[in-house]
């Protein structure tokens, strides 16, 4: 079936078509609803515009009724049946971990038959422990995240086109159906309120539509891929729905902040006994890192380590925790003003991610450096802010980094830059200019 109303996402389908044909399994991860049944549609479509039958390809999506109760040997017998003799068969499986067993199929699949596997998950638990073991090397995990701003603009209907400013550098503003220029900064404001969730673009943004959407993303995960997860060897089932929606709650209004799971112990402790006025038991630390593990693996949270850069290692302190996406945030905490500090930054360290960086703290001395973003031979060291327009934030903001020996790229990315676009060799860049810069190409 082509599915012609699809959106093209052509960072992860240039990643995608880097290893087709390849005996490379394409596994594509990440939190519910981000897209991934989309890519594979994509994917699938772009096979039978160069000439791939529909014949050749098989799609399975696993959240359907018509395969809710397959056993891995129905499954294998499926597919086996529509494998044709002398062509190269395309096997496309969504949410393939619901079938107990499904790594066996897969690897017979990739043994016995010429084909070419792309399959999905929203739990990292798909890469772990089996997947290794049967797939060793042969897989390639495919990385899926919300709406990057770029995408956001394409998704609403709005392009980024280029114009030359009256300085004579290129500068990109943003245009809507009509060719009407827009305010780039209105849309950031969209962005950061209600987030990147592609099906937001089928609802349209109205805050009651958003909210009912971001709720059922909640319960998805929540649900399907936490709660209901079954007990895995050496690991605690997560139970405590209220205690995982609090935790959830303090970690989303701790983005960019050093936490660890002994002092949100304490933290949900102290909220209970001031909201009940009674004495509560304090959650074991080890109950609150098995709960942020959880969340970790359905991709709701990431951990950024911190990196000592003059000891040149990482270090074991408090780490940090962003949100996939800030429009869940806001559904968990309300929408509000204020902390548009954290959710820029949360918004950038994301951004370094869809980009291919590596990305951890810095430390240096008793200083910090948000970002160190790293990937081959490359290497930013990038600070986010909101403004660099007072003395006092610009000097903050640079001290840092200018404590750093090395001769590598040192950036910071802010809203508000000034007039400077340069600093004693550090480059001073527009969050907004930055976050419109195409994904596919960008080298800030």
């Amino acid at each position: 079936m082509f599915h012609s109303d699809l959106i093209a996402r052509d960072l992860y389908l240039r990643r995608l078509r880097a290893f087709k044909d390849t005996e490379m399994i394409k596994v594509i991860t990440g939190i519910r609803r981000c897209g991934k049944s989309s890519l594979m549609k994509l994917m699938a479509n772009d096979l039978r515009t160069n000439g791939i039958e529909d014949k050749q390809i098989v799609e399975m999506n696993f959240e359907s009724m018509r395969f809710s109760e397959m056993t891995v040997k129905a499954f294998y017998d499926y597919v086996s049946e529509r494998v044709i003799a002398g062509k190269r068969m395309y096997l496309f499986f969504d949410e393939v971990q619901r079938i107990g067993g499904w790594e066996n199929a897969v690897n017979s699949f990739r043994v016995d038959f010429d084909c070419d596997i792309y399959i999905t998950g929203s739990n990292a638990h798909l890469l772990s422990s089996e997947l290794s073991t049967y797939l060793a090397g042969r897989y390639v995990e495919i990385k899926v995240l919300p709406l990057s701003f770029r995408e956001f603009l394409d998704f609403h209907g709005y392009k980024v086109t280029e114009r030359k400013a009256p300085t004579g550098l290129m500068k990109k503003r943003v245009v809507d159906s009509e060719g009407e220029v827009c305010d780039a900064g209105e849309l950031y404001q969209a962005y950061a309120r209600f987030g990147g969730m592609p099906m937001l673009a089928d609802i349209g943004l109205e805050q009651d539509k958003v909210t009912t959407a971001l709720d059922g993303v909640y319960s998805a995960v929540v649900v399907r891929d936490i709660l209901e997860r079954e007990k895995r060897k050496g690991q605690r089932t997560i139970t405590d729905s209220l205690l995982l929606r609090k935790l959830m709650m303090f970690l989303a209004d701790n983005i960019g902040n050093s936490v660890s799971a002994t002092s949100i112990g304490n933290t949900l402790v102290s909220e209970d006994l001031l909201e009940e006025g009674k004495r509560k038991a304090k959650p074991a630390t080890h109950t609150i890192q098995a709960y942020i593990e959880a969340l970790k693996e359905s991709y709701v949270f990431y951990e950024i380590k911190r990196f000592d850069i003059k000891g040149r290692e990482y270090l074991k302190t408090l780490g940090k925790y962003y949100i996939v996406d800030i429009g869940l945030r806001n559904y968990l905490l309300g929408y509000r003003d204020g902390d548009t500090g954290h959710i820029l930054e949360n918004i950038i360290y994301f951004e370094l991610i869809r980009r291919g960086y590596d990305v951890a703290i810095g430390k240096i001395d008793n200083k910090e450096v948000d970002f160190i973003a790293t990937k081959a031979d490359e290497k930013k060291y990038i600070q986010v802010t909101e403004s660099m327009m007072s003395p006092e934030t610009r000097e903050r903001e640079l001290a840092s980094l200018k404590r750093i020996p090395d001769n590598y790229e040192k950036i910071v990315i802010a809203m508000e830059t000034g007039l400077e676009q340069d600093q004693e060799g550090i480059k001073i860049v527009n969050a907004i200019d930055f976050l419109l810069e195409d994904a596919r190409y960008a080298d800030f």
